[in-house]
C-alpha cells in the first residue's frame, strides 16, 4: 500500500471531519500529496485539531464543495478523490430538507461534473451510507435490499451515490460508493449525538453524565472501528477493479444498550436509563441493522479487526489527551 500511494495527489473532501482526516492522516504517513477541502460549516463536525499532527504536510483548502470554481481547479491535478463531504444527521435532514439536498445532492453532481470536464481519469471513493436502507426487511442487510429511507438524508444519499456509479456506466469515470455504517473512534465531533450516537455515548460516560437509550435500549446496530473504514478506503482506492459498484461496510452487531454497558466497565464509572422514544425519533427509527459484507470481501479481500472493547479503549484514550479540542 505504502508503494501504490507514495507520491500520489490525493484530494479528500470533508477532509477536517471525522472520517476525513483520519484518512488523511494516513494518506501522509503512506507519502501521498494530500490536499483536502472542508467548508468548516458550525456544527458539522470540522475541525482544524483533527490535522494538527500532519498539518505542515499537507494543503487545507477552506471551501465548500458547492463552490464550483473551488472545485474545478481542485479536481484537475488529483489521481484519487476520496469524497467524504456530505451531512449524516437524520433529524437535521428532516427540519432542514433543502440544506440536505443542497450538501448531499446538487454538491455531489456538480463535483461529477468538474470531474467529467477536467480530470475524467480521477478515480473516486464515494462515502454512501447504511441509511439509504431504512427499516432492514432481512438480515444481515446485503447490498440488494431494497433502499427505503426513513428520512430525507437517506434519499439524498441514495441520489448521490447514484449519481456516481452512473458517471461510471455512462462516462467512464471509475467510481465506487462504500455503504458505511455506525462508525466510532477518535477525532469524531464530541459536540451533540446527530451525527452518530456512539461517540456521544463515550463522551457522556468519559464525564460520569448519564446516558439516555430509548426503548429497551436493545436496538442493534453494526459498528465499525475507524481504522477498519481507512482501511476500506485505501483498499479501494488502490485497485484496479471493481469500479462502478456499491459494498457495504460492515463490522461488529452489538445493541446500543450493550455497548454502553461496555463503555461504562472499560471507564469505571457512569449510567443510563432507559425511556420512551420521542414521537420524531419514532418515526425515523430503524430498528435493528446488521450488515453482510461479503461483497466486500470478496472483491477487495477486506474485513474488519478491530474489536468494540479496544476500539472503545483508543478512544478514550486519545480523548483523555485532547478533550479540550472537542467538548
Amino acid at each position: 500500500m505504502k508503494g501504490f500511494y507514495k507520491n500520489k495527489n490525493i484530494l479528500v473532501t470533508g477532509g477536517l471531519g471525522f472520517i476525513g482526516s483520519n484518512l488523511a492522516i494516513k494518506l501522509v504517513d503512506l507519502g501521498a500529496h494530500v490536499e483536502i477541502v472542508d467548508a468548516l460549516i458550525p456544527q458539522y463536525g470540522g475541525n482544524l485539531f483533527n490535522i494538527e499532527a500532519v498539518k505542515d504536510k499537507l494543503k487545507v483548502v477552506k471551501g465548500d464543495i458547492r463552490d464550483k470554481k473551488i472545485v474545478d481547479a481542485l479536481v484537475k491535478s488529483k489521481e484519487i478523490i476520496f469524497n467524504l463531504a456530505g451531512t449524516l444527521s437524520h433529524i437535521d435532514s428532516m427540519a432542514d430538507p433543502m440544506t440536505d439536498l443542497e450538501i448531499n445532492c446538487r454538491a455531489q453532481l456538480s463535483l461529477l461534473e468538474s470531474v467529467r470536464k477536467y480530470n475524467p481519469a480521477v478515480k473516486i471513493v464515494f462515502a454512501g451510507t447504511r441509511n439509504q436502507y431504512g427499516k432492514a426487511k432481512y438480515l444481515p442487510v446485503d447490498e440488494n435490499h431494497p433502499q427505503e429511507p426513513t428520512d430525507i438524508n437517506g434519499i439524498n444519499n441514495i441520489a448521490a451515490e447514484k449519481y456516481h456509479l452512473m458517471y461510471t456506466h455512462v462516462y467512464g469515470i471509475k467510481t465506487v460508493s462504500l455503504r458505511m455504517t455506525n462508525t466510532f473512534g477518535p477525532r469524531h465531533q464530541m459536540k451533540h449525538p446527530r451525527q452518530g450516537v456512539l461517540n456521544w455515548f463515550i463522551r457522556k460516560i468519559f464525564d460520569n453524565e448519564e446516558v439516555v437509550l430509548f426503548g429497551d435500549g436493545k436496538q442493534i446496530r453494526d459498528v465499525n472501528y475507524i481504522d477498519d473504514v481507512i482501511s476500506a478506503l485505501l483498499i479501494v482506492g488502490q485497485s484496479k477493479y471493481g469500479w462502478g459498484e456499491a459494498y457495504n461496510l460492515g463490522g461488529t452487531p452489538v445493541s446500543l444498550l450493550d455497548f454502553v454497558k461496555t463503555t461504562i466497565k472499560i471507564v469505571g464509572r457512569g449510567s443510563y436509563k432507559l425511556e420512551p422514544f420521542p414521537s420524531d425519533r419514532k418515526q425515523i427509527e430503524v430498528g435493528d441493522y446488521i450488515a453482510s459484507w461479503d461483497k466486500m470481501k470478496k472483491t477487495y479481500g477486506w474485513k474488519p479487526i478491530t474489536s468494540v472493547e479496544n476500539g472503545i479503549k483508543i478512544t478514550l484514550d486519545y480523548y483523555q489527551k485532547c478533550r479540550k479540542h472537542y467538548w
